[in-house]
């Protein structure tokens, strides 16, 4: 049932109108900018930044990627250049409705379907109601690169009074969750596990998203800070699940470069991994991995506008992809 046509069970004497379901597809554009990871935002008149997002219309489309390809362009003059799909995201009361998805879409459920899409540049778009925006915006308790992020003070009492809150085996179940996903008591911190922050942050009521479509009041200003920008619909769920595949990417295809230009210097290719994996990473072990992996080779110039000494150009060896099974990249973290 696509953009609002009636379920066949309306036309039998004594069945309950079904609603009408709308399929979407929401992309995830990200770059690299300034040394920080950034993504492609909408931001509707009088709504919270959402991402680009149009319905899939059946009969104009022959695809899922063509038709995001073709309205991402449209809402931002951006054009995608590598694109993967990720989930369809479609849980009840998470939809919430998009007033932009045309005729009916007020009324029916959602179904969307998330893309990931990389690119070397953030293009400026030109476009009204359209930014790059830094992740730390929406995910402030992600970026671990300067140590232990703030955002984290204000969301450790919280975490802890909901798990107070229950009882029996339900406070060790959220006891335990909130100490392994969000690193409680010296546990070790999972980069990869994005989606599942969020969800518990969702599940405990924390995010303000959860507040609006359950009808509840919204957290304190001072927790409301910790827990970043809030988005449209169920869209900030969908770039955690973008975040999250990107970051375990990184360790099984050379995926990050597709956010590098032709040509890089080896500093601005290890910022680019940290600012995607939130962690920072040792130089001199990073470097002895890619010599390992034999992913780059020099080019014979130097990149003079570092603001200080000249640094060797190095190009993604694209040529091996066709030749041997390939690898991503190790991240060697730096031990305080």
């Amino acid at each position: 049932m696509i953009t609002g046509a009636p379920s066949p069970s309306t036309s039998r004497p004594g069945t309950r109108m079904a609603r009408a379901v709308v399929i979407g597809l929401s992309a995830v554009v990200v770059a690299i900018r300034d040394g920080q990871a950034v993504v492609l935002t909408v931001r509707p008149q009088g709504q919270p930044a959402g991402l680009p997002f149009g319905p899939f219309d059946p009969d104009g489309h022959r695809t899922f990627e063509l038709a995001l390809r073709a309205f991402v362009t449209a809402q931002t003059r951006f054009e995608l250049g590598y694109v993967e799909q990720l989930y369809t995201f479609g849980d009840k009361g998470r939809d919430a409705p998009l007033a932009d998805m045309g005729a009916g879409a007020g009324a029916a459920r959602v179904i969307s379907v998330g893309y990931l899409a990389l690119t070397p540049q953030a293009v400026e778009t030109h476009a009204p109601d359209t930014a790059w925006a830094d992740w730390s915006r929406f995910f402030p308790w992600e970026d671990w690169r300067d140590g232990r992020p703030a955002a984290l003070t204000a969301l450790e009492p919280a975490l802890r009074r909901w798990a107070a809150a229950a009882s029996g085996p339900e406070t060790a179940r959220r006891r335990s969750a909130a100490r392994l996903l969000f690193a409680l008591d010296d546990a070790p911190w999972n980069e990869e596990r994005v989606l599942e922050r969020y969800e518990l942050l969702y599940e405990a009521g924390l995010a303000p998203e959860a507040a609006r479509d359950r009808g509840e009041h919204a957290p304190s200003p001072a927790l409301a800070a910790a827990m970043g920008e809030p988005m449209i619909s169920d869209h900030r769920r969908i770039l955690a699940t973008a975040l999250s595949r990107l970051r375990g990417k990184l360790k099984y295809r050379p995926v990050v470069f597709e956010l590098m230009r032709e040509a890089f210097t080896l500093s601005s290719l290890q910022r680019a991994v940290e600012a995607i994996a939130g962690v920072p990473l040792h130089k001199q072990n990073f470097r002895r991995a890619l010599e390992r992996a034999e992913l780059v080779e020099g080019l014979g110039s130097m990149d003079t506008d570092t603001g200080g000494r000249p640094a060797e150009l190095f190009r993604f060896r694209r040529e091996i992809l066709g030749a041997r099974p390939v690898s991503g990249l190790s991240l060697p973290l730096l031990r305080d």
